[in-house]
């Protein structure tokens, strides 16, 4: 079984048929920007959320029983294949280089999540790069604009 890859995450997950509610979720990595506001849009939507961080002892058992994984720790590869439960969803928004002398720029990028691994198991996953990446800047940019507008009266 070859998972479905989502290209565009977070807003549109129900497009995919994916569903929130009543699942368990596990947030890996709880800064500011990425780990805590996904809990919390997690636990709004009705789902059982569970944060993971440098503290935490034994990641990977929490990590086994979540239907829903978002990663966002900044380390490559952190999440194996042997860590996610057969089904679950993952949404890696780590983006790491990794040192490759194969590559024309001798490095490339991986996300948090081994994908080649978390295929093997996941229903869903976002590939690193061209999953995250390009919601992150249209959102940027969404945002942008919307500031722009508030700061000069324009809405």
């Amino acid at each position: 079984m070859h998972p479905k890859r989502m290209h565009r995450v977070v807003a549109s997950v129900w497009d995919y048929g994916i569903t929130i509610k009543g699942k368990i979720a596990v947030v890996i990595g709880c800064s500011n920007i990425v780990g805590m506001p996904a809990a919390l849009l997690l636990q709004r939507e009705d789902a059982t959320v569970s944060i993971i961080h440098s503290r935490t002892e034994n990641p990977e058992e929490m990590t086994r029983n979540a239907d829903i994984i978002i990663a966002a720790v900044g380390q490559p590869n952190m999440v194996k294949g042997s860590w996610i439960k057969p089904g679950a969803v993952i949404i890696d928004v780590g983006i790491n280089l990794v040192d490759d002398p194969e590559s024309p720029r001798g490095y490339r990028l991986v996300g948090d999540v081994c994908y080649e691994e978390a295929c093997k198991a996941a229903s869903a996953i976002t590939p690193v790069p061209g999953g995250v990446g390009p919601m992150t800047i249209a959102m940027l940019l969404s945002n942008t604009l919307s500031s722009s507008k508030r700061a000069y009266n324009f809405v």
